[in-house]
Formats: C-alpha cells, structure tokens, sequence
C-alpha cells in the first residue's frame, strides 16, 4: 500500500451580515452546516460577541463566570481537519494571534503586546481566543474589538476605520502561513537521507 500525504489548501471566507457571535460558531462542521465549506479554513465576520454560560468551553470562565461581550468585534473561525490534536491547534492559535498582532502594528505603528494567544496594546486587551477539539476537526476563535468599553479595542488603534480590511488581511495571512508551512514540508529533506 503507496502512503500519500494531502496538501492542506485553506478555504478563506468573508462572511457578510452575521447577527452575532454567540460562541456555537466553534462547533464542528460549521463552516460547512453555514457556507457549504468541507475543506480546511478560516471564516471571518464582524458582528458583536456575546456568549452565553452554556456555549463557554474555557473552564477558567466557567469558573469565574465570565461575561464575555463585545458591540463590534471581528471574528475569525478556523477549522482544520488534517490532524485532530490539541498541541497543535494551540499552536496554530498562537500563530494567529502572533500574525494578527504583526498586522495591527502594521496598520497602527503602535506597538502591540502578544501574551499567549491574547493582543494588549497599553496593557488592555484586545482580543479573546480559545481552541479546542472534537472527533472530525481542530477549532479556534480569535476575536478582535473593533470598539469596546471595558477592553482594548481597533478604535484605541485609531484603525477602527480598516476593520473590513482587516478580515481579508488577517483571513489571507493565515491561510497563507498554513499553505507555505505545508510548502516547505514537501521540500524537506528527512535527516535519515543526509545522515
């Protein structure tokens, strides 16, 4: 029997007019239930954030019942189906986290503080982000506040006015990363051959 390995190729979509990010977007299949997406992908979307006690898979807010809210936020749902492991969907976690803070210093020219997988700019905090498992696929959320009372927030940026282009970068970069990261596997020489 010949072994293969597929490539991942990342779906981006821009998903327009969505109500709200109430936290069951991190369920499984979603992005296929949602837009008909069965590969690998990123979804991005503003829309406020509130999620419900029930929807909480952070057991550290469930504890401290945590309100977990926002009026204008951006969101970006990823969904990887190649390897159901949750050491490396935190580390694809902090990728985004890391190339979104990149992006924003980018746009802003101010300086962004990435601790784990949360952005911070003059100690507020930007953004919010969990990753978890089920038995067919690896999620994350990454949120970003477009504005916020209590957080950090694009408007403390003063690039609240890119927030829609802000999707499409930070969607693309991603997905961009993941394809160049499997790139670069197929051109890898095994160290069993050099050695």
């Amino acid at each position: 029997m010949v072994g293969f390995l597929a490539q991942i190729i990342m779906k981006v979509h821009i998903a327009e007019n969505r109500k709200s990010y109430s936290g069951t977007e991190i369920s499984s299949l979603w992005a296929y239930r949602e837009f008909d997406i069965k590969e690998d992908s990123i979804v991005a979307f503003r829309s406020p954030c509130r999620i419900e006690f029930e929807h909480m898979i952070d057991l550290e807010d469930k504890k401290a019942e945590a309100e977990i809210l926002s009026e204008d936020m951006l969101h970006f749902i990823v969904e990887h189906f190649d390897i159901v492991n949750l050491k490396l969907i935190y580390t694809r976690q902090r990728l985004l986290a890391a190339l979104t803070g990149e992006i924003l210093e980018e746009l802003s020219m101010k300086q962004i503080t990435r601790k784990g997988d949360d952005l911070y700019h003059n100690n507020k905090k930007l953004s919010i982000s969990i990753a978890s498992l089920s038995s067919v696929s690896a999620k994350i959320h990454f949120g970003i506040n477009v504005s916020n009372r209590s957080y950090g927030s694009l408007e403390d940026l003063d690039i609240a006015d890119k927030a829609d282009k802000l999707l499409k970068t930070i969607a693309g970069r991603y997905a961009g990363e993941i394809e160049d990261i499997e790139d670069d596997l197929r051109k890898t020489l095994p160290l069993d051959v050099i050695l």
